[in-house]
């Protein structure tokens, strides 16, 4: 097949930055480079966006953080009314309501994607009786998942390939020099991503080496001792990711994949991250791990890191050969063709 037609779907808002929104665009933008048509379909659609939008979201909690979804039942006429002629759906997060949902049973073939190592009330959805989830997942053709542990929740009767997440490498790397005291943060100011425990850490890594100096992404409390920039835009991400000296990722659960060590590692900043199962599979050794939610064990970490250079550089090679993986030029390549294998 030398053109699909495709609807790629958020049920998070896509004005609002988040795992799953990231990689609905990025792989509608992989997808129209390499000639396809790709469609974005979801609640908030950005005006620079060729796609679908369903309007408004409300912001609910779910799997330890903020989503923000839409409830509006109107949603399933715009669905149904704009992409019967697609060849297919790409359905991001199958059972979320409403988008996801709704768009399973919208018409056209879908591949699902599950994203989330999903909490108490994800797992129960899973354990409703299989005739209800198997009428939910609509018209299925495929079923993918970004990582093991996405996969390893889904009902035995739902076999998942295992697809990760993908990243545009290239865009994190830039020209900007390196700090060699300099640790970075990104993360949305939720307990699951481990702020509080990184805060609770860098006194020590000061007092032990008084140059050192922590830049915060995505969070703002304004304190003495830290940087704090709040969200950030890509550009300015990249940025300051290039200028790290070393990249920390202290969260204590809930992840399932951890791409933001991807986008670390692809602008060369040598990684100091928890042992979550999601994370050791993604670094895949190219990371110093720490044991999730131990303070001390992380200042040792990062005091290790800032004083030995060789180290880093050992680490730095190892995560730039590992963060290739995940470029979008593998990646979709291999969700393009899951595609042109699905489509009746």
């Amino acid at each position: 097949m030398s053109r699909i037609r495709v609807g790629v779907v958020s049920p998070y808002d896509l004005s609002i930055p988040g795992g799953v929104q990231a990689q609905v665009l990025g792989l509608a933008g992989y997808l129209s480079r390499h000639g396809d048509e790709a469609i974005v379909i979801g609640p908030g659609l950005p005006s620079d966006i060729e796609g679908l939008d369903l309007g408004s979201s409300v912001t609910i909690p779910g799997n330890g953080s903020m989503v923000p979804i839409s409830l509006d039942p109107r949603v399933r006429g715009k669905l149904e009314g704009a992409v019967a002629d697609l060849d297919l759906l790409h359905v991001h997060e199958p059972l979320m309501p409403l988008v996801s949902l709704l768009a399973n049973r919208a018409g056209p073939p879908v591949v699902a994607t599950f994203h989330a190592a999903p909490g108490p009330v994800g797992r129960a959805v899973y354990r409703l009786p299989w005739p209800l989830l198997d009428w939910a997942m609509g018209n299925r053709v495929a079923v993918t998942a970004v990582s093991a542990m996405a996969a390893s929740v889904l009902p035995s009767q739902m076999e998942a390939l295992i697809i990760p997440n993908g990243l545009d490498v290239g865009s994190m790397q830039v020209d900007t020099p390196r700090l060699e005291n300099r640790v970075v943060f990104l993360g949305r100011d939720e307990p699951r991503k481990g702020l509080d425990l990184l805060l609770e850490a860098w006194p020590e890594v000061v007092t032990a080496r008084p140059a050192a100096e922590l830049i915060v992404m995505g969070a703002d409390r304004a304190t003495d001792e830290v940087t704090w920039m709040g969200r950030v835009d890509d550009q300015t991400k990249a940025r300051v990711l290039s200028s790290a000296a070393v990249y920390v990722a202290p969260q204590t659960g809930g992840e399932s994949f951890g791409i933001v060590l991807v986008e670390a590692m692809s602008a060369g900043a040598a990684v100091v991250a928890s042992d979550l199962e999601a994370f050791v599979t993604v670094a895949a050794g190219s990371a110093l791990h720490f044991p999730a939610g131990d303070s001390q064990a992380l200042a040792n970490a990062l005091l290790q890191l800032l004083a030995r250079p060789e180290e880093r550089a050992q680490l730095t090679t190892a995560g730039a050969k590992r963060a290739a993986e995940f470029d979008w030029s593998v990646v979709g390549a291999a969700y393009r063709d899951l595609y042109v294998s699905s489509i009746p």
